[in-house]
């Protein structure tokens, strides 16, 4: 019996205008900088304008991917609201699938722009077993205080009684054709720009670090510490981290070389160093395992997985050939791929935009 589950961070998949652009020039979109705007009514009609013709290639790339997908259980991150997944769903995702996504999930999480993280579920696997959804529950609320998280590290920008998820850890228990799946859906803290001397990575460190630890601790205390071997879960999402990333040299005139290169310290060592959870996409090659291109210009360019699908020992061990696809269909021409991985972008695909995403979805499909 088979599931194909999939994991995506659709990018800002959001149903308002954002104007504080007018006020907040790191907030504005390039192309309007290009203009004299001389009023604030003028700057909301151009960024309304600006917004709705982007959003429509966008959405259609972003649907393209989720097809590609043809997962039976999608996990997305950066989503508005339901209204604007059902808006998506019904004029967008519909026409490229067929047969859209009945069962959908969402609770309101902690992050200060509203996107949370969203879980859509057909009615029956492709090979027609009843997917059910027994319970859905937030763990946005958690604290620091309330796992005993907090540390000297964490000092600095937080207090004991501070949320621990920026987002949210979203527990859901599945039955799929009456067999017990659970999952945890996560979207860590964005690492960000440098600070304090550090880079975005380092300086964010310790938040992910604790949220990663809080992760652990849910499904420990869900399944008993130590007794989590024989338990059928999985953890999906945007991690925000890396344990090894891809660097990028050299120019278009010269050539590029792709240098992997592992971190001596992640977030997700948690995850990792005692064999808890399994990253199954280091399945794939080593220079074959990124999700996202990051690039500050010609300086600071590697490709990363930042989008993970992390199976529980007895899944894994039940999957010991499964491999996971990485959809990077929708990734814009921009994006450097080492030799061999060119793909055929969808139609309309942009230098930078539009995209289907920045991030590239994750499947894979297990045995349950």
């Amino acid at each position: 019996m088979s599931l194909r589950l999939a994991t995506f961070n659709i990018e800002n998949l959001m149903s308002r205008f954002d104007f504080s652009g007018f006020r907040n020039i790191l907030k504005q979109d390039r192309v309007l900088r290009l203009f004299e705007v001389k009023s604030e009514g003028e700057y909301q009609r151009l960024e309304e304008a600006r917004t709705i013709s982007h959003t429509d290639d966008t959405r259609q790339m972003s649907a393209l991917a989720i097809a590609d997908c043809d997962a039976d259980i999608l996990c997305l991150q950066e989503a508005d609201n339901m209204a604007a997944l059902q808006a998506f769903e019904y004029g967008y995702l519909f026409k490229m699938v067929g047969n859209g996504y009945r069962q959908k999930y969402l609770i309101e999480g902690n992050d200060s722009r509203g996107i949370d993280v969203a879980v859509l579920v057909r009615e029956e696997t492709r090979d027609g077993r009843k997917i059910e959804c027994i319970d859905v529950k937030s763990h946005a609320s958690l604290t620091y205080a309330d796992l005993d998280l907090f540390n000297d590290g964490l000092a600095a920008t937080n207090v004991p009684g501070d949320r621990i998820f920026k987002r949210d850890c979203l527990e859901l228990d599945f039955r799929i054709g009456g067999r017990p799946l659970t999952l945890f859906v996560v979207h860590l803290k964005s690492m960000g720009p440098a600070r304090n001397g550090f880079d975005g990575r380092t300086s964010t460190m310790p938040v992910r670090t604790a949220e990663v630890a809080a992760v652990r601790r849910i499904i420990e205390n869900r399944f008993g510490a130590g007794n989590t071997d024989g338990e059928m879960f999985a953890v999906c999402g945007d991690m925000n981290d890396y344990q090894e990333r891809v660097d990028v040299t050299g120019d278009r005139r010269g050539g590029y070389s792709f240098v992997p290169r592992q971190e001596s310290a992640s977030a997700l060592d948690i995850f990792s160093h005692d064999g808890f959870v399994e990253n199954v996409v280091r399945r794939r090659p080593e220079l074959d395992r990124w999700t996202l291109f990051h690039s500050r210009g010609p300086q600071e360019r590697h490709l990363c997985q930042l989008d993970y699908i992390w199976l529980s020992k007895a899944l894994a061990q039940r999957n010991p050939s499964s491999v996971p696809e990485i959809i990077r269909a929708g990734q814009p021409y921009r994006t450097l791929f080492p030799p061999g991985q060119e793909v055929e972008r969808y139609p309309r695909t942009g230098w930078d935009r539009p995209k289907a995403s920045d991030h590239c979805p994750v499947v894979v499909t297990l045995d349950v």
